[in-house]
Order: C-alpha cells, then structure tokens, then sequence
C-alpha cells in the first residue's frame, strides 16, 4: 500500500509587483517634494490594485490612497491662487494623511501575501 501525498490547492493570492512598487513610491515622492508626479504611482496602485487583485482590503486601501491624493489635487487646481507646483501648496496634514493611506495600502498587500 503506497500513500499518495497530493500538494493543498493553491489559491492565486498574488499582488502584482508594480501595486508594491508603487505603494513604496507613493509616501517617497510626495515627502521628495514631487507630489504631482506622484499621481502616476497612486494611478498604478489603484488600477492594478482594482483589477489583479482579489483581496478586498488591498482594494480598499488603494481606492483610500486615491481619494486622499485627489483631494489636494482638486483643491490647487481649482484655487485661482494656488501655488505652481502641488508640492509648494499641499498642507502638511495632508503628506501626513497620503503617507498614512499608503502605509495602509503597504500593510493590507504584506497581509494579503500570507
């Protein structure tokens, strides 16, 4: 009598790379003062985020690091005295919170992998 051992079956539980990546990138650049670029990052993040991943967390702190990245971009492109640059004119309380959301976004994709 032999005994079979067959492996678990794995669930696809994988966060593509370029979500982590741009998860790191985002907090990088808006505290490197290049908070407008930092939209590409942030775009990544939620589309991939959106469409490659199953977990609803990560989903969630993506669309949560999205919202708190539009809100000052909407708020210096609609200011007629806002500054040149998005850098020069976020408020710190807001850095903070961009830095927080992907933080939450970094720790939702570290949970989702194990």
């Amino acid at each position: 009598m032999t005994a079979v051992s067959t492996p678990p079956a794995r669930t696809d539980r994988r966060i593509p790379p370029a979500v982590t990546i741009s998860s790191w990138a985002v907090p990088v650049m808006v505290l490197g003062q290049f908070a407008l670029l930092a939209g590409v990052p942030v775009t990544i993040a939620l589309v991939g985020a959106l469409r490659r991943v199953r977990d609803r967390t990560v989903r969630r702190a993506a669309a949560l690091l999205a919202v708190t990245y539009a809100i000052p971009l909407v708020v210096w492109r609609t200011r007629p005295d806002g500054a040149p640059s998005l850098s020069k004119d976020i408020h710190p309380a807001f850095v903070a919170l961009i830095v927080a959301a992907s933080a939450a976004l970094i720790v939702a994709i570290r949970r989702a992998r194990r």
